[in-house]
């Protein structure tokens, strides 16, 4: 399948958008999918005694491929769901009840975590599991090492996010995935923001659950899912958390939305075959903004030979996140940290956790583009920060 991309993206007049670590714009070829489906896709993919429901099946069944094809994983690994957080929740409360029933009762995550997997521990532990959260350098990267040492006999799960959504910082996973090699803990990457873009490391067979989200790859919002694996010829012992009907191997019931289904599984399947040219992409928009902003004296807050090629979290100097905000209105939509947790107006726990100091965290500014983002005028861009100076 050829996929274009760039040159086909229109962006309504107004600011240009940098701000796709939150939601990024759908791919062509998969709006395309959506709307054939949604038109003529006529059929519940769980009706099994006609041609309508044979039919969406199987469009689902090769979704499914697809979207297992990104990680080397098989189509029966793959369960569907409404995004990353329900995922995510299925990963961990999921296995409370094996936890319970085998008395391990002790779970290994990061303080950086994004909340759709710190809020479900809490309730875990508010159950009566033990957590051990390990804290990030001042990089935003864990160390291997510390998980390791973290370990003990009655571990259940090991939690520990692909990439991290304010910083971009890329976690050790192949690292941490050998170390764990001889340990019965099982695996969970929330792999959200890393899905489709960083391929290697969510291919390691050490992984054990995977939680995708469509919107975060250029696919529909309200669709995602949880890559189960196998380990040697056992799944993990995973409980439902909702209940109403045997869909998705009993994990996750409700009639399966088809059209989005569909686009999740166009998006992964071209985010896998066009992944080097959106690399490339995303390097050469680094490239210019670098060139553009490093003469304000910015302070970055992640290292560059570990962060997602497309976002730049940063400080200037003297300045408040707001300000700067402010004074890019009319010309970029950026933000100053994790869009689910925007509203509280607290400061950004994973860059506290990192050891910045207040100033920095309050001039935080996350910038994050895509292969479809039209060309920045980012010496605009700085200029209206250097004003504020």
């Amino acid at each position: 399948m050829k996929h274009t991309f760039a040159s086909t993206y229109k962006q309504e007049d107004g600011p240009v958008y940098l701000d796709c670590n939150a939601t990024a714009p759908t791919e062509p070829c998969v709006q395309e999918a959506v709307v054939q489906w949604m038109t003529d896709g006529l059929g519940n993919a769980g009706s099994r005694t006609h041609e309508y429901g044979l039919r969406a099946k199987r469009a689902v069944q090769l979704a499914r491929e697809q979207v297992a094809a990104v990680v080397g994983a098989t189509g029966d690994e793959v369960v569907f769901t409404s995004g990353a957080t329900e995922s995510n929740n299925i990963a961990l409360l999921g296995l409370a009840a094996f936890g319970e029933e085998s008395n391990r009762r002790h779970i290994i995550s990061t303080t950086i975590e994004h909340k759709a997997v710190l809020e479900p521990l809490e309730v875990l532990e508010a159950k009566g599991f033990t957590l051990t959260l390990v804290s990030p350098d001042s990089s935003g990267r864990i160390a291997p090492e510390a998980i390791a040492d973290a370990l003990r006999p009655d571990t259940l799960l090991v939690s520990v996010m692909h990439a991290n959504n304010e910083t971009g910082a890329r976690q050790p996973l192949l690292e941490i995935a050998e170390l764990l090699k001889d340990s019965d803990a099982y695996f969970h990457v929330d792999a959200a923001q890393g899905y489709g873009k960083d391929l290697e490391p969510l291919r390691s067979e050490r992984i054990d659950l995977i939680s995708v989200s469509g919107h975060k790859i250029y696919g529909p919002l309200g669709v995602g899912a949880l890559v189960a694996r196998r380990r040697g010829f056992k799944r993990a012992p995973l409980k439902p958390i909702m209940y109403g009907g045997g869909q998705e191997r009993g994990l996750r019931p409700g009639t399966l939305p088809v059209p989005l289904i569909v686009g999740l599984g166009v998006a992964a399947e071209a985010a896998l075959e066009d992944n080097e040219a959106r690399k490339a992409r995303c390097l050469a928009v680094r490239d210019e903004a670098l060139a553009a902003l490093e003469p304000l004296g910015i302070r970055m807050h992640a290292n560059e030979e570990h962060t997602l090629l497309h976002v730049l979290n940063f400080s200037v100097p003297g300045l408040d996140s707001e300000a700067i905000m402010v004074a890019l209105k009319g010309v970029a939509a950026v933000s100053n940290g994790s869009a689910c947790t925007s509203q509280s107006y607290t400061p950004s726990h994973v860059l506290e956790a990192m050891g910045l100091p207040d100033e920095a965290i309050a001039g935080a500014i996350r910038v994050s583009w895509s292969h479809l983002t039209p060309d920045v005028d980012w010496p605009l861009l700085a200029a209206q920060i250097d004003a504020l100076r």
